[in-house]
């Protein structure tokens, strides 16, 4: 006797304004769409985007991730505005913002998250000569 596996639907979600967290690290730009309780929609990367190897880090790379996450979330989840926030500091940044702006997401703040040491780690000692 074999198993009945009962699928549920997915129901898609009607978010008007999320946050886009965008990750430019040194090789790769992520995009992560969210609603604003922080769960995931829809994301894109450099790699997703068609781009591989050191490419994946330009900025080309980060405004087309961007305008590909826009674009999903417009059309599945119908989104219009957004909060951005930004992590890391690379190339990717600004143009990931203005891949966002060319799909016409709304834009109402743009914040900076990148993680900044507290004096953590202990550094190495000086070398002896």
């Amino acid at each position: 006797m074999a198993k009945v596996v009962k699928k549920t639907k997915k129901t898609r979600q009607v978010i008007p304004h999320g946050q886009v967290h965008i990750m430019a690290a040194f090789n790769n730009t992520i995009i992560s769409i969210t609603d604003e309780k922080g769960n995931v929609l829809v994301w894109a990367s450099g790699g997703s985007s068609g781009f591989k190897w050191a490419r994946e880090a330009t900025p080309y790379a980060a405004q087309m991730a961007a305008e590909n996450a826009a674009s999903k979330a417009k059309t599945l989840h119908s989104l219009e505005t957004a909060d951005v926030y930004l992590k890391w500091i690379w190339v990717g940044r600004e143009q990931a913002i203005r891949g966002l702006i060319g799909a016409w997401i709304d834009i109402k703040g743009i914040f900076d998250i990148t993680p900044i040491p507290h004096n953590g780690c202990r550094k190495k000692k000086v070398r002896k000569l």
